[in-house]
């Protein structure tokens, strides 16, 4: 642990939400609140509590360094609270994300979602802190290749002489639990060839080439898989450093302002677009949805968080949220079919498996039409 390094970490569950899957109530947030302020000073040095949806996002800055035992027991108690007065009140999905029922080194593969990063604090040391609902952590795939490989986005990428040799992006394997790291820009093709692939890679990490510093993290556990069932969907969230030698604000930002489909929505079942939204309309409720973004940003002096800056409540995202019902209403309009109801294999862990488990003895076998064409084939009746 190095005392002049800053560990930020940004760790959200759903506990609860006030009439289906909309909002975490206030009541939630308060709980949490009153845990994490008894921990400043002891463990913790300042933290803000958050709401998208029905998640509550703690965002907490300490010296402890990244998986530390005591900030995930901290995060995890505060969630326990919450639990608590979700089961008072009735809350649906009370206490969701809580798969275990006692807390185990960390937070990772018990439910909660975790972004952590570490590093010395810059004379100025802006952050921007990405808050979900409604989707999965591969949402982050396009944007984060658009901010850090993206000329085109990223002006900085041509211009600043601190990002020309850019930047190398940590790919996770959920599925078969591995991990590889590609350099861009000479190995963009193969970067792109795997976070195309939203259903078995995401971007965990982003690292500065020219000297290995940490640029961007995001939560990469995925709840359905941990659980064997679905529980819900995984509501990532991120964390970005911006300017000076990182990219700008702006350019950290823009790729929202063209929302993209991401999995999840209803039931986690369905692609939809992903709507940037201001801390007041993250709360979703059309068809569960559609899934949204919230972006706060935060100047960091010795590891106190000053703001939040409302960053997607700009107008200049109206036209984005315009876009992104439109494209709600277009992919709406296929109901169960696909391409607005995931592949088969994004659906494994929905209750799909339980359907065809009900109908397994109820298929029989298809004529022998194929055969009698082999059969010809074999005979030398047809090429």
């Amino acid at each position: 642990m190095d005392n002049n390094k800053i560990t930020v970490s940004v760790i959200k569950a759903d506990v609860g939400g006030l009439c289906g899957h909309t909002l975490a109530p206030e009541d939630l947030l308060e709980a949490c609140e009153g845990v994490l302020e008894e921990a400043v000073d002891e463990l913790i040095i300042d933290y803000y509590v958050t709401r998208c949806g029905d998640d509550v996002d703690l965002i907490m800055t300490h010296k402890m360094g990244v998986d530390n035992e005591k900030i995930h027991k901290l995060a995890w108690n505060a969630f326990e609270e919450a639990t608590k007065i979700a089961k008072e009140l009735k809350l649906y999905g009370a206490g969701q994300d809580l798969l275990a029922e006692c807390f185990s080194g960390n937070v990772r593969g018990l439910g909660p979602g975790c972004a952590e990063m570490e590093f010395v604090e810059r004379p100025s040391e802006p952050i921007v802190v990405f808050c979900c609902d409604k989707t999965d952590p591969a949402a982050f795939n396009l944007p984060l290749y658009k901010i850090f490989a993206d000329p085109f986005n990223t002006a900085g990428l041509v211009f600043d002489p601190s990002m020309t040799s850019g930047f190398a992006f940590e790919v996770h394997d959920v599925i078969g639990s591995k991990k590889v790291i590609l350099n861009t820009p000479e190995e963009t093709y193969s970067l792109l060839a795997l976070i195309g692939d939203v259903e078995r890679y995401a971007i965990k990490r982003v690292y500065r080439r020219r000297d290995n510093e940490i640029a961007a993290v995001v939560s990469t556990e995925k709840l359905n898989y941990i659980a064997g069932e679905y529980v819900g969907k995984d509501d990532p969230v991120a964390v970005v450093r911006a300017q000076s030698g990182f990219p700008a604000v702006g350019e950290i930002l823009e790729p929202f302002a063209n929302p993209h489909f991401v999995a999840g929505w209803m039931r986690g079942s369905h692609w939809g677009p992903l709507m940037p939204v201001g801390e007041e309309d993250a709360t979703p409720s059309r068809f569960d949805g559609p899934a949204r973004i919230m972006a706060l940003g935060f100047q960091l002096a010795d590891g106190m968080l000053i703001g939040p800056n409302d960053l997607f409540a700009d107008k200049g995202f109206d036209k984005a949220r315009e876009k992104a019902l439109e494209m709600a209403d277009i992919i709406r309009r296929m109901g169960p079919f696909q391409p607005h109801r995931l592949p088969s294999g994004m659906m494994e862990y929905t209750t799909v498996p339980k359907v065809l488990e009900k109908l397994k003895d109820r298929f029989e076998p298809l004529d022998d039409e194929p055969k009698k064409l082999e059969k010809c084939r074999d005979r030398g009746d047809v090429e």
